[in-house]
């Protein structure tokens, strides 16, 4: 029973700490534009194309969602 409680306690205080939508998706975006460089980098060290292409697409994906975030944190103030 005790230990439920603090599970709970625990749960409560993590809700706090929620981040908003428009700076969660601009740490998405950020997440996904490391990635897609990453993925571009490999492509061209190795000669795949298609990795590389994969790359751009989700480096793309990325500042898009980043902006998407920025957007929503202006209309959330």
């Amino acid at each position: 029973m005790l230990y439920s409680k603090r599970i709970r306690e625990k749960i409560s205080n993590q809700e706090e700490y929620k981040m908003n939508n428009g700076t969660q998706d601009q740490v998405e975006g950020k997440l996904h534009e490391a990635k897609g460089k990453v993925k571009e980098k490999i492509g061209q060290v190795t000669n795949n194309p298609n990795l590389e292409a994969e790359g751009v697409d989700e480096n793309l994906g990325g500042k898009v969602q980043n902006k998407v975030g920025q957007v929503k944190k202006v209309f959330e103030k």
